[in-house]
């Protein structure tokens, strides 16, 4: 299915099925990630590893509130920062944060964080308010390949498989720089 309807997409999370979609930079694929079987077709698709975790994409901070809790204040107004005063083609940032019980063991792979991103990208953003919470984002390719950058490319890759929200990319021309919160420490720079 190819929609450019955000209720339908939001719905396609809800049934459990992976869904493509564009973000700031790349084409991502998401999914409910409460949902262990639909979590485990997006690893399928990509032949990604369970140990690597992903990312979580909230198209607002009350989304992800609960993992920004217990942060020291300076940091956790930083992290906000950086998810609310960007421009569009600004790139965007994921911070790795202390994950709480609310976190699936699934979501953060081998690791005792889980790595979160507030979008500014309109159309995630009301993709996530629709499903009513954060959703996984994750490239939309295969392990080891570019990340696709249009519609098409998702389809070359994973064909009809997922379904798609059809829309544009954000104006970031490289996919989510990845911090760590506690450590400051550069993931993905």
């Amino acid at each position: 299915m190819i929609t450019t309807s955000v209720a339908e997409a939001a719905q396609v999370l809800r049934q459990g099925q992976v869904l493509a979609y564009p973000t700031e930079a790349v084409w991502g694929l998401g999914c409910d990630p409460m949902n262990e079987q639909a979590f485990s077709e997006i690893l399928r698709l990509k032949q990604r590893p369970i140990e690597k975790g992903v990312i979580l994409l909230a198209g607002q901070i009350s989304q992800v509130e609960h993992l920004l809790q217990n942060l020291d204040p300076k940091i956790r107004t930083q992290i906000i920062e950086t998810w609310t005063h960007r421009s569009q083609n600004e790139r965007a940032t994921t911070w790795l944060l202390p994950a709480d019980h609310n976190i699936p063991q699934w979501i953060k792979g081998s690791h005792p964080k889980v790595a979160v991103r507030v979008t500014t990208h309109p159309l995630c953003i009301a993709l996530c308010n629709a499903f009513g919470g954060f959703i996984v984002s994750t490239s939309a390719n295969a392990a080891g390949a570019e990340p696709a950058r249009s519609l098409q490319e998702v389809n070359r890759y994973f064909g009809s498989e997922p379904n798609y929200l059809n829309g544009d990319l954000g104006l970031s021309q490289e996919p989510s720089r990845i911090l760590d919160a506690i450590t400051g420490e550069v993931i993905r720079a």
